[in-house]
């Protein structure tokens, strides 16, 4: 069983920055396409980023294009999400998520494995 966990959330002020990690055990997890995605209260869950199992491919949200980076190392099976320029509309829970194909994908049902989730509140 594959499990997910994730960890950098947090209070920061607009315009700052945040870095979550995901940390994956358990299965093959290096060769998984891993996505991120959000949750704000009341709102249905969102895709933010994925990155292909190699880190050759990657997609992003329109909404954090130019400001969230997706990135991984297979040797640690961690996953990043580099936040900059963060807005109060940010604020959510950061899911992790795990794919078990090569491909990346941008809807939720896409994947098989989730994290715990990981608050990010932007004050502004």
């Amino acid at each position: 069983q594959v499990q997910l966990v994730e960890s950098g959330g947090g209070l920061v002020q607009a315009g700052g920055s945040l870095r979550l990690s995901c940390t994956t055990s358990g299965g093959a997890s290096w060769s998984y396409a891993m996505g991120w995605f959000r949750q704000a209260p009341g709102k249905e869950r969102e895709f933010v980023a994925a990155i292909s199992w190699s880190g050759g491919s990657t997609e992003y949200a329109d909404s954090v294009k130019g400001r969230f980076t997706i990135s991984r190392d297979n040797a640690k099976n961690t996953v990043y999400l580099q936040m900059n320029s963060l807005k109060p509309e940010d604020t959510a829970v950061y899911y992790c998520a795990a794919d078990r194909t090569y491909t990346v994908h941008k809807t939720s049902y896409d994947y098989d494995y989730w994290g715990q989730g990981t608050q990010v509140t932007v004050s502004s």
